[in-house]
């Protein structure tokens, strides 16, 4: 089956561009901000499913095996499917916040961006894409595409703890609530952005 590698920047300042190129893949380059990255991928995109994953964020061996028997069944066209979050520290707080995840995205058909998300072309326009918002774009997205209609994979997404370790394993779960409250509550994104930092 044939693949594209689309890996779209938001104005970084590192690397990214030269090693990107260096192993053949497509980049796009757009402003800063998850929103608009994920839809300017999407838009560049030629194939007939899309799989979104965020820079920090890998998929366990045998992920490819699930994703190819999902677009093989004709009645997942209208479906979408995410992936179990897990990160890469084997610390027993990491352990307490992967549960909590995996609670929010089975149990409130929640999964968030970090967990990937495969859906196809077809259903990804239908719903209208990724919106051009700086925060909360995956949220916005499982909701349109509805909980009913979500799979999960028994395959994890390894996500780096980077952030977790730097903010705390109490804190940024705590502010990452807040800002969904806020969120749900019908609080602008561009301002629950500057909370987020």
């Amino acid at each position: 089956m044939a693949y594209e590698i689309i890996i779209s920047d938001g104005a970084s300042d590192d690397a990214t561009l030269e090693e990107a190129h260096a192993i053949g893949c497509q980049v796009v380059r757009t402003l800063r901000g998850r929103g608009l990255q994920l839809a300017a991928g999407a838009t560049e995109a030629r194939g007939d499913w899309l799989l979104f994953l965020h820079a920090d964020t890998s998929l366990d061996p045998g992920w490819w095996g699930a994703v190819k028997e999902f677009m093989d069944n004709p009645n997942n066209l209208y479906k979408a499917a995410a992936f179990r979050f897990k990160l890469d520290d084997d610390d027993w707080a990491a352990s307490i916040l992967e549960a909590l995840v995996h609670f929010r995205s089975k149990v409130l058909s929640l999964p968030f961006g970090d967990q990937g998300l495969l859906i196809s072309r077809h259903f990804y326009h239908d719903i209208g894409g990724y919106m051009p918002i700086v925060l909360m774009e995956d949220v916005d997205m499982v909701r349109r595409i509805g909980g009913k209609s979500i799979h999960h994979f028994d395959i994890d997404a390894v996500t780096s703890s980077d952030r977790y370790r730097r903010d705390g394993y109490m804190f940024r779960p705590l502010r990452n609530l807040l800002c969904l409250t806020l969120y749900f509550l019908g609080v602008p994104t561009r301002l629950i952005h500057k909370l987020y930092g």
